[in-house]
């Protein structure tokens, strides 16, 4: 039987909980604006470069998420080369850190440098904001993939001098609501990570007029154009939107005492790591997650590099992985069959806290999708959170796609270190 005092700190937990879960369910991001980098993020400097994952300091980034940052400071203009750029770096004329430290979110290696442009989301209830670079393009060889040449730098210009500009321009003063989309995208059958088609779609629809407004101008013409191409032929568009929308909701719940929910999961070269929103600006890390996935064509096992990624931040509050009955197609792109996604989702109300009033599962007669990963159940059931994702590869490029499951050990690390902070808490 639990004491008296264990029954209050449980009590207490639930509380917060019950708080933490409703500021996540409650946020209302909204695309406010696109700028530089440099102008925007906190703290960033023109020397600085951020990367996906909990903080590692600079000696400890291996593989592509090292060539990854090297080749940001080459495209920046802070190195000649990646030999020089190391040194710079060795010696600390160049500070690479993580995006966590700046309110930003990356998806797979996640490189910022100072001049590329970035989506400002604003939580309008919390006032809390938060930032996520441009995608690339859908060719498989990009910079947050680690890959770096004339065509990936040309195209990292072209979304800083035209695709920056234009959106900047038909965002001044008009915000864009992204919850209400998001929510519909996830009927059309998106489940906002591995597939983002619908909500491109509905992003583009939303901005058409806007942008046929700013065509009028000779001057924005062939920009504006080209911006439209661009949408036209890349479906993940608002992946990085979708991510930036996440990491606002997630923050909107951080900080909440006594609350064992998880408000961010992050993936660097090395570790797997979360947070939780009871227990500060720790990050508690373990093994990189099993993959259950399909490789493209020519690939293997033998192939895959972990590199980064932190678009597992949609799994925190209700997307992706939480909502991946809504989006039957991903069998396609990632293996399996309907039905067992159908059971691996349904199997996340286990380990979350709330269902999710805005984001409903048609499948499951319109449920809400469960949200609000609880340390807690995590622990007690041995069940970790489905996460969609893609896989990198060794040299370079996106090789295969898949489920990703955390392995238990950064989970238990969490639960140790609320036991030690919360010392009458029942942890199981």
């Amino acid at each position: 039987m639990p004491t008296v005092n264990e029954t209050s700190a449980e009590a207490r937990r639930l509380r917060a909980n019950t708080e933490a879960s409703a500021r996540m369910v409650g946020a209302e991001p909204m695309l406010v604006g696109v700028a530089a980098a440099g102008d925007v993020v906190p703290r960033m400097t023109p020397t600085t470069i951020l990367t996906s994952g909990a903080p590692l300091e600079w000696p400890e980034y291996t593989g592509g998420q090292r060539r990854a940052i090297l080749y940001g400071a080459v495209y920046e203009g802070l190195a000649g080369s990646a030999e020089d750029a190391e040194a710079k770096l060795d010696r600390g004329e160049i500070q690479v850190r993580s995006t966590q430290q700046h309110d930003c979110i990356g998806s797979v290696a996640g490189i910022y440098t100072a001049s590329m442009p970035v989506f400002i989301v604003r939580d309008d209830v919390h006032g809390n904001l938060a930032f996520c670079n441009f995608y690339e393009g859908k060719s498989r060889y990009r910079l947050n993939y680690g890959s770096y040449d004339q065509e990936v730098a040309d195209g990292l210009r072209w979304l800083e001098s035209t695709m920056a500009p234009v959106l900047a321009e038909c965002l001044a003063g008009d915000p864009i609501p992204l919850k209400p989309m998001m929510a519909r995208a996830l009927r059309l059958g998106d489940e906002l990570h591995s597939r983002n088609t619908a909500a491109t779609l509905l992003l583009q629809r939303e901005l058409t007029p806007r942008l046929f407004a700013l065509a009028t101008a000779a001057e924005w013409r062939t920009r504006v154009e080209e911006v439209m191409d661009f949408f036209l032929a890349n479906d993940y568009t608002f992946l990085r939107l979708g991510m930036a929308a996440a990491k606002a909701t997630a923050d909107a719940a951080h900080g909440v005492e006594h609350s064992s929910l998880v408000t961010g999961m992050a993936i660097n070269c090395r570790e797997f790591a979360l947070r939780v929103s009871g227990l500060g600006q720790e990050w508690f890390r373990g093994g990189h997650p099993e993959l259950q996935g399909r490789f493209f064509d020519g690939f293997t096992a033998a192939d895959a590099e972990w590199i980064g990624g932190e678009s597992c931040v949609t799994e925190t509050v209700g997307l992706g992985g939480m909502a991946q009955a809504c989006a039957p197609s991903l069998m396609d792109y990632q293996g399996g069959s309907f039905q067992a996604m159908m059971a691996n989702n349904e199997a996340m109300y286990a380990i979350t806290s709330a269902e999710h009033p805005t984001y409903r599962i048609p499948a499951f007669d319109f449920r809400g999708t469960p949200v609000g990963i609880d340390l807690h159940a995590v622990v007690a059931t041995g069940v970790t959170p489905l996460i969609d994702g893609g896989l990198a590869g060794r040299s370079g490029g996106q090789i295969g796609a898949g489920v990703l499951r955390p392995r238990i050990e950064a989970f238990t690390a969490a639960a140790a270190a609320y036991a030690e902070r919360y010392p009458t808490s029942i942890a199981s």
